[in-house]
């Protein structure tokens, strides 16, 4: 059986997506409580073992929903960029609305929120752009993966662990059997399915130290990347990485 610590760390993961029951009207205090920090901190974006730019996050959950607020930026040296990016998910994990702007070297921006039965994103490529508009046939339960913000896996790995995985007698996931999500990535304009797959623990080395991790594989029509989770910290994820374009994502 999962110790009480592992228990609670499981249950942090489920209520961020809304899998917590809300409690009705009439128990609600007369104060709204402030939101709880779930995750903050920043990841080290690194390509070819050369340090090239810094996320800094955090992940908000209230009795409203969740928040997930990002700032990509390049580190000194590198072609200035700078973006940041704001997820709004309801109480059982649907999207309210998601923003993205960039700072530089251009000033494009874009929403995303529900219209009806489908999401919608309106974006310019500029300042001077005029507004554009394109809608999407996906659900309100489609999931955010937009470049740039790694964070953005967190979220869809925790949706995994808690449509596929049980803890009854520790974490349990199917090992052959991967489950497929809807995406949008606003910065393309494109939607895709992508698949996520348990694929056991593995030692990782993270900031010098070995770490024993549980690792999830993400299949996508852009490249395929490994995400190591810490089970002992509430599921974090310390390291994302794609061999292909030898980039990776490493906690601070």
């Amino acid at each position: 059986m999962l110790s009480r610590s592992r228990k609670m760390r499981f249950t942090v993961v489920l209520g961020v997506l809304g899998c917590m029951a809300v409690f009705p009207a009439w128990a609600a205090p007369e104060k709204t409580p402030p939101p709880q920090t779930v995750d903050s901190g920043s990841f080290g974006v690194f390509m070819d073992g050369k340090r090239v730019a810094t996320e800094t996050f955090s992940i908000q959950q209230s009795s409203t929903g969740s928040s997930v607020t990002s700032t990509f930026k390049t580190d000194p040296g590198q072609a200035t960029a700078e973006q940041s990016s704001e997820l709004q998910l309801s109480t059982n994990g649907e999207l309210k609305s998601y923003e993205w702007k960039e700072s530089s070297p251009g000033h494009a921006q874009a929403t995303v929120s529900p219209s009806q039965d489908f999401l919608t994103e309106h974006y310019r490529n500029s300042t001077d752009d005029k507004p554009h508009e394109q809608p999407f046939l996906l659900p309100v339960s489609t999931s955010i993966l937009d470049d740039y913000f790694f964070i953005q896996r967190e979220v869809l790995a925790w949706k995994y662990l808690a449509s596929s995985c049980k803890q009854d007698k520790g974490l349990a996931c199917p090992l052959k059997t991967p489950a497929q999500f809807g995406i949008l990535n606003a910065h393309s304009r494109a939607s895709a399915l992508v698949s996520v797959q348990f694929s056991g623990r593995e030692k990782v080395l993270i900031r010098g130290a070995e770490k024993d991790l549980v690792r999830l594989d993400l299949k996508t029509d852009t490249g395929d990347w490994a995400l190591w989770l810490d089970d002992q910290d509430h599921f974090k994820v310390q390291r994302i990485s794609n061999v292909e374009s030898k980039t990776d994502a490493v906690r601070d």
